[in-house]
């Protein structure tokens, strides 16, 4: 039902740099990319302080196995320690999730999973799992087409080509309006197409705005410096898979 290459055909659009096309200028985050799906369909804040404001920097007992194992300390920083202990594929969004306003959409949140911090436009602070790589994608992609997104590839976009060129092309684009009405799209669920601890690959099914349809892409972090980090390919995209599905069957679901 996943398509794990770009549509063929169309409008000529998927040929474009990304930054010319509708999706970059005209939405948010990741549901830009599902505005061009609708497209092709018809042709063919915060302060810096943790959520957990407890001040508890001892280790948890995963990232004291994660010595034991590999002999590599923690780099997390203090105030960012999560309980790494989960490291299966999730089945299910994590019992205390939560939505948080991010522009004009929504984006989910989690105490035990991340982000844990909130400095301006980066949320960070995520758990070395494969949930916590889930948190990361939702929330790292969809900083990036506001305003404060060059803040957020700095500190959360693997250095590089890529990250280069990421910044070329995203310069070249409009910030967009970080307040007004949602525009009827949304993150319905998600998958976990691959992981270890140094590479997680997250898809994405999003509703696309204006149809009973949904569109999917998918992300690849790294876990770089104490977290995880947004790797774009060396030309700077960052999605990949760009698909229409018909539903959320093999996903997990975002329960409401």
């Amino acid at each position: 039902m996943l398509n794990s290459g770009r549509p063929q055909g169309g409008s000529g659009e998927w040929e474009q740099p990304f930054w010319q096309q509708r999706s970059w200028v005209l939405s948010a985050g990741f549901l830009l990319v599902l505005l061009v799906l609708a497209g092709f369909t018809m042709l063919s804040g915060g302060n810096g302080t943790p959520a957990d404001a407890s001040g508890d920097d001892r280790p948890t007992p995963s990232a004291d196995a994660d010595r034991a194992r590999g002999g590599r300390p923690d780099t997390r920083p203090a105030g960012c320690r999560t309980d790494d202990s989960d490291q299966a594929k999730p089945t299910r969004a994590p019992k205390d999730f939560t939505w948080k306003a991010d522009g004009t959409g929504l984006v989910p949140v989690s105490k035990t999973v991340g982000p844990l911090t909130f400095d301006g436009p980066v949320w960070s602070c995520f758990a070395h799992t494969p949930m916590g790589s889930v948190m990361a994608a939702h929330t790292i992609t969809d900083h990036l087409s506001f305003p404060g997104w060059r803040e957020v590839v700095d500190r959360q976009v693997v250095p590089g080509a890529g990250r280069d060129a990421l910044v070329a092309s995203r310069t070249a684009a409009g910030d967009r309006p970080t307040s007004g009405e949602a525009d009827g799209g949304g993150y319905a669920g998600f998958t976990v197409l691959s992981y270890d601890k140094e590479k997680s690959t997250v898809m994405f099914v999003v509703r696309v705005p204006g149809k009973n349809s949904y569109g999917t892409a998918s992300v690849t972090l790294r876990w770089l410096d104490g977290d995880w980090k947004l790797a774009p390919d060396a030309d700077g995209t960052v999605y990949s898979g760009v698909s229409q599905v018909s539903g959320t069957k093999g996903f997990v679901t975002w329960e409401v």
